[in-house]
């Protein structure tokens, strides 16, 4: 082969090579994008008091220190904020998990007069902002006694129309020769779902619990509404608090936003997988 010849044809390799390098250069710049502001908080919360108040402001600690962590623990009651925000987001996301998925189903699979129009009904509130219905749902648990306490926190995400939405879109694809043969062995309604379709609705399920999780434990203002007693407030609650307290602190209020971070960052990472599965096929049928 003449030397004019392997060029082009070298030439013709690196562009049809070239798109992957674009596309894998691309998504490994925007991961480090990502990625970098996490770390840096990370990075800090580890520094001496001030230390991150030098100009050029430091990348990695000079010297690593847990005096942050340990404050926040022993003296800023962190613990007592923690336990808050997983007793309402672990509830919260158990009993969505139960509501949403037996809505869905029954949208999904089951025969009954009005299905087509309440579930019309169901997504036309999702037009409606969340913020404008926060003042009638306060009223309501208001009346039911339920302010200032762990419920008042947890009912308003037991059950969203998103989630019947998204457990509706993925028990469509369910057969129906499954559930009539479940019939025919003489199951109930109540042995079918929980012995057939709950298995089949596991990766969306999944998902919604992630969704549900993060959305409650990262919530800011749910939880600064309906709980006034300080003992009771949530991590982003405590953390605005401890903001305006130690606002020159700043490697002390990277701690705190490390500790409020950390665990739904973990819990992701740990069930993406299942959270891609429910997603992908979620969407398939609709």
């Amino acid at each position: 082969m003449s030397a004019p010849a392997s060029i082009d044809g070298w030439a013709r390799g690196i562009a049809r090579r070239a798109p992957g390098w674009l596309v894998n250069g691309a998504l490994w710049l925007g991961a480090a994008l990502t990625l970098f502001p996490l770390l840096w908080m990370l990075s800090v919360s580890l520094m001496p008091t001030a230390a991150a108040s030098n100009y050029p402001p430091p990348i990695l600690p000079a010297r690593i220190t847990l005096g942050h962590y340990r404050e926040l623990f022993a003296t800023q009651h962190l613990g007592r904020y923690f336990l808050n925000s997983l007793i309402v987001a672990s509830s919260a996301t158990l009993l969505a998990l139960v509501f949403n998925g037996m809505a869905g189903y029954a949208f999904a699979k089951l025969r009954f007069r009005g299905r087509e129009g309440i579930y019309r009904l169901l997504l036309a509130g999702l037009l409606v902002p969340a913020q404008v219905t926060m003042i009638p749902l306060f009223g309501l648990l208001k009346f039911m006694g339920l302010v200032n306490s762990y419920a008042g926190a947890i009912v308003p995400g037991v059950a969203s129309i998103f989630g019947i939405f998204l457990v509706r879109q993925y028990a469509l694809s369910i057969p129906d020769e499954l559930l009539d043969a479940a019939r025919l062995d003489g199951a109930g309604e109540w042995r079918i779902f929980r012995s057939v379709v709950v298995p089949v609705l596991a990766p969306i399920l999944v998902t919604l619990g992630i969704f549900v999780f993060l959305a409650t434990w990262n919530d800011f203002m749910w939880p600064l509404i309906v709980l006034s007693d300080r003992d009771m407030q949530t991590l982003p609650v405590a953390l605005a608090s401890l903001s305006r307290e130690h606002v020159q602190d700043s490697e002390l209020m990277m701690a705190g936003a490390t500790v409020t971070v950390l665990p739904v960052l973990l819990l992701f990472l740990a069930l993406q997988r299942f959270y891609l599965r429910g997603i992908m096929a979620g969407s398939v049928k609709g």
